[in-house]
């Protein structure tokens, strides 16, 4: 596979100049994001990292999809083992008292393989949970609607369910720099914390987003009471991605 597959022509930082490590494409994917006071999440933060802010706002993400051919550089796909659904909760963050590289920081990652849970936690330092998910599509090929239902079933986790469903109701467009759009999808990091507290951050690597707008319908979203935070009542902003490709690096302290 050519990296230049995986690249932004407009990535904010140069990509590591060592080789990628993990590969995985992502399918029927939903950005649901609400806009929420800084100080609601704060506390589940570490403190070297500040709470990313666009017009003084946090936001918090919930974000189902399934992925394929996830598997570490120079190993083929595992039946079994490199297509399962995921479901993560997020905000934006970036290291204290800067702006360099703003990232993702994820409060949870639930998912329905067993082996991937354990490897992610040991070498990622991410908080990824045991979860039994279902994902189907049916309808046409541009205007699938996804059904998606997740329950978390990890022993001595918080528990937090998902049930909802989906579709893409517009055009593909890629986000421009310096709109909401860019700001909520457009990260080529990810940051984590060990148990001890040390700080890792994780490069990515994916060509521009190909969002779409969406519409969806919530049966059921319990996500983020982990982090003692109930959602606020009013519609969340949406977009839908088909398919991303998608390469990670080891991570780094920083």
């Amino acid at each position: 596979m050519s990296r230049t597959r995986f690249e932004h022509p407009d990535r904010p930082w140069p990509p590591p100049s060592r080789p990628w490590a993990m590969r995985m494409d992502w399918h029927e994917l939903l950005f649901v994001h609400w806009p929420v006071p800084v100080g609601a999440l704060r506390r589940h933060v570490p403190d070297t990292l500040d709470i990313d802010t666009l017009e003084g706002r946090a936001w918090l993400g919930v974000v189902p999809f399934r992925m394929t051919n996830v598997r570490p550089r120079f190993v083929p796909p595992v039946p079994g083992l490199s297509a399962f659904p995921e479901l993560n909760v997020r905000t934006y963050v970036v290291p204290a008292g800067t702006k360099d590289k703003p990232g993702v920081w994820f409060f949870s990652l639930d998912a329905t393989n067993p082996l991937a849970v354990r490897a992610a936690r040991w070498s990622y330092h991410l908080p990824y949970f045991d979860a039994r998910i279902s994902c189907a599509a049916n309808g046409g090929t541009n205007t699938p609607t996804v059904h998606y239902s997740s329950r978390r079933t990890h022993k001595g986790a918080p528990p937090a369910e998902l049930d909802l469903e989906y579709r893409p109701v517009g055009k593909v467009f890629h986000a421009e720099r310096g709109t909401l759009d860019y700001f909520l999808t457009e990260r080529y990091c990810l940051y984590s914390a060990s148990a001890k507290g040390t700080l890792y951050r994780c490069e990515v690597g994916h060509p521009p987003w190909p969002l779409q707008p969406a519409e969806a319908k919530v049966r059921r979203n319990t996500m983020t009471r982990q982090i003692g935070f109930d959602l606020p009542d009013k519609e969340p902003l949406l977009h839908y991605v088909d398919f991303q490709p998608t390469i990670a690096w080891w991570p780094v302290k920083v």
